[in-house]
């Protein structure tokens, strides 16, 4: 019985010293791996701080991500606190402050609303461990109530801290698609006038 072939022959044999082209993504552009693969690395310019911010992680959160986030780092930082420091809500408060600051700057534009609406939950929720409270649910209630009514500064401090940053990066945002529609519109423009 003849066995036909599966792959089709081969009209040249590819060279060694050859590069072959560069393959492109889902939409055309070179992947991550291959755009870094082969460039030379360039020291990065501008001041000292920038660069710092450049080398910082910059994860992006989902919008139940970033509550997550808020809601987590301020009952570690509670437990902290009550170890550390015996329990200061000055601590706690000052500790939200950079809380809030990170959740709004690491949630993903799509969800830029959602860190001001996740910090002052996070906030509550962190203040549970550091309640003063007798006598139960109830008691551990009332304290938290409390505490929230006599530290409500810091509440609408980080709350502030949150709306600001999410205001400039909508800000921001918004620039780049208007600035990306130009450019398109810019693009269609050019050949019309050539052609005209």
């Amino acid at each position: 019985m003849e066995q036909h072939r599966t792959r089709p022959p081969q009209s040249q044999p590819q060279r060694r010293g050859t590069p072959l082209p560069p393959q492109a993504g889902r939409d055309g552009a070179r992947t991550a791996r291959q755009s870094g693969a082969g460039a030379p690395r360039t020291a990065p310019t501008g001041s000292p701080l920038a660069n710092a911010v450049r080398r910082f992680p910059n994860p992006r959160l989902t919008g139940l991500g970033g509550g997550l986030f808020s809601a987590a780092s301020m009952v570690a930082l509670a437990c902290l606190d009550l170890l550390l420091f015996g329990g200061s809500l000055v601590v706690y408060g000052v500790l939200f402050l950079p809380v809030c600051a990170l959740t709004a700057v690491w949630v993903r534009r799509a969800d830029l609303v959602t860190a001001v609406v996740a910090v002052p939950i996070a906030f509550a929720v962190g203040l549970l461990p550091l309640a003063d409270g007798a006598g139960g649910v109830g008691g551990r209630l009332m304290g938290l109530v409390t505490a929230l009514a006599t530290h409500a500064g810091w509440l609408y401090g980080g709350t502030l801290v949150a709306g600001l940053i999410v205001v400039v990066r909508k800000v921001r945002q918004m620039s780049r698609r208007r600035a990306a529609q130009r450019r398109a519109a810019a693009s269609v423009a050019q050949p019309r006038r050539r052609t005209a």
